[in-house]
């Protein structure tokens, strides 16, 4: 069993509702779709108080180029299950040393449709934190520790829209990263599940920023 005697007592709430947290329904996995992959959800006690690892995809990658994620990615067969696939690739992509995280829990499981994955996020905290750099050049961009009161102040927090009008979810604008999509809908969750959530202004809406359009439109 997982030594968490030195987890500090402002993550016990979610690691009590992280097993459990509600799936939305267009993130409920469908029967025999999709490729099983990880996220890590890595919690520290940084310089400016708790924090959590971010980081940004290289603006050259075929997908998801220049969008902040968790450190992740698909499953191996050599990997032992979404834990120890979280820790390596976060170990890959950051520099994690994976002897200095301790597993809070898994959370459920959710389906991504763009993408075809089956994504399990492990919370984690961060025990003895290691240096951290991009460890892919070529995949990972930016690597940060990113204060948990930094994604809570509403000044940092806008409904993000597609140009078409569309409402695309929540957003966070921290660290000079603009946070959408998936990670940023699995923040807004988190947050709210641990009891760190302050109100904001869900009806301060701006348009996704146009250098993430241009990413986008570049996507074969």
């Amino acid at each position: 069993m997982t030594d968490l005697s030195s987890c500090p007592p402002w993550l016990d709430r979610l690691r009590a509702a992280a097993p459990t947290l509600d799936v939305p329904p267009m993130l409920r996995p469908r029967p025999g779709r999709g490729r099983a992959a990880a996220v890590l959800l890595l919690f520290g006690e940084g310089p400016d108080g708790p924090d959590v690892l971010l980081t940004e995809r290289a603006a050259t990658l075929a997908k998801h180029a220049g969008q902040p994620a968790f450190p992740g990615g698909r499953i191996d067969p050599e990997d032992d299950g979404p834990v120890h696939a979280a820790l390596r690739e976060a170990w890959e992509e950051a520099g994690v040393e994976p002897g200095g995280v301790e597993v809070l829990a898994t959370m459920p499981e959710l389906y991504l449709a763009r993408s075809e994955h089956r994504v399990t996020p492990v919370a984690a905290w961060w025990r003895d934190p290691s240096e951290i750099a991009p460890g892919h050049p070529g995949e990972v961009a930016t690597v940060a520790r990113v204060p948990i009161t930094d994604l809570t102040d509403p000044a940092n927090r806008v409904t993000v829209r597609h140009p078409n009008g569309l409402k695309l979810g929540p957003a966070f604008k921290v660290g000079g990263m603009f946070v959408w999509g998936f990670t940023a809908g699995l923040l807004t969750q988190v947050l709210d599940a641990a009891g760190w959530d302050r109100p904001w202004d869900h009806d301060h809406v701006e348009e996704l920023p146009g250098h993430i359009l241009d990413l986008a439109a570049r996507r074969p």
